[in-house]
């Protein structure tokens, strides 16, 4: 414990002395959609199904974002690739920049 008041930690600060800590805020967490639905397994073939849990530029969404179960997103992601290597989904996005007008060429 002197080891720790030397180099100047003394424990927990009060709530007040830490920015941001003050008050809680309790999120409820997804739920899988698969363990809801009592799925075996995730099909690559259901495409409908899987675009849920690809982003708009084409990345695969996390367990954060899509609530699924650590299980299930693994067999998700397996599921993608497997349906981007048969054409089913694409690896990239549409492009959202808009079209530029190309310059005339000055010599």
């Amino acid at each position: 414990m002197a080891a720790r008041a030397k180099r100047g930690k003394t424990g927990d600060a009060p709530a007040s002395a830490r920015p941001g800590k003050g008050r809680k805020v309790y999120v409820r967490r997804k739920s899988c959609s698969f363990c809801k639905e009592k799925a075996a397994e995730v099909d690559y073939k259901s495409i409908g199904h899987l675009r849920r849990f690809i982003s708009d530029r084409g990345k695969i969404r996390g367990r954060g974002n899509t609530g699924t179960c650590r299980r299930h997103q693994k067999q998700v992601a397996v599921a993608i690739k497997r349906a981007r290597e048969m054409a089913l989904l694409p690896y990239v996005g549409e492009s959202q920049e808009p079209p530029t007008r190309s310059r005339p060429r000055s010599f």
